[in-house]
């Protein structure tokens, strides 16, 4: 009796891995479709390139294997689809972190500078500075805050490499501004 029931079950578990492997393994593609949506929303095309790329190369190889009804290699493209989608949303987490990061530190850098570069300018206003380079330096000083409070709200909306850009112009014209106001008050 317990051979039978031996051969029974082995001879099910061998029709149930050749049904597995003859179908298309529409689970899987979902799964790494659901990956790679995943992934898109959390920044993966602009943060995370070479992994989202590779998800969406792999669907795209699994797609073809169904296609040629290779349905073992449409599921190994599939896991592999999947995998890499999620290893794209975790790259693009951590970029998005780090430049978050550094946005913060640029920030704190830029409030240093635009104090020193409203002292200057305090200082500029009581000597005998030529009124024009007082003129444009309250405009530079202006603009520079417009410039910080922008590059914020692109922080605050997730947009962290176009608060950087913003940043660095700030940060630029703020230098400008300083070395402009040392020159006058020598």
């Amino acid at each position: 009796m317990q051979v039978r029931s031996l051969r029974a079950s082995t001879l099910a578990l061998l029709l149930l891995l050749l049904t597995a492997c003859g179908t298309p393994p529409h689970k899987e593609m979902d799964q790494a479709q659901g990956a790679i949506d995943a992934a898109r929303a959390a920044g993966a095309e602009r943060y995370a390139t070479e992994q989202f790329n590779a998800a969406t190369s792999s669907l795209k190889a699994a797609t073809q294997a169904i296609e040629q009804r290779d349905y073992r290699l449409a599921l190994n493209h599939a896991l592999e689809s999947r995998e890499h989608a999620q290893d794209a949303a975790r790259v693009s987490a951590e970029t998005q972190g780090k430049l978050r990061a550094e946005a913060e530190r640029s920030m704190l850098e830029l409030n240093a500078l635009l104090a020193q570069a409203n002292g200057r300018l305090t200082t500029a206003e009581r000597t005998r500075v030529p009124r024009r380079v007082i003129t444009d330096s309250r405009r530079a000083i202006a603009t520079a805050k417009e410039e910080m409070q922008k590059a914020g709200a692109a922080v605050q909306a997730g947009d962290v490499a176009a608060a950087q850009v913003v940043l660095s112009s700030a940060k630029q014209r703020l230098s400008d501004v300083a070395a402009r106001l040392d020159t006058a008050l020598r």
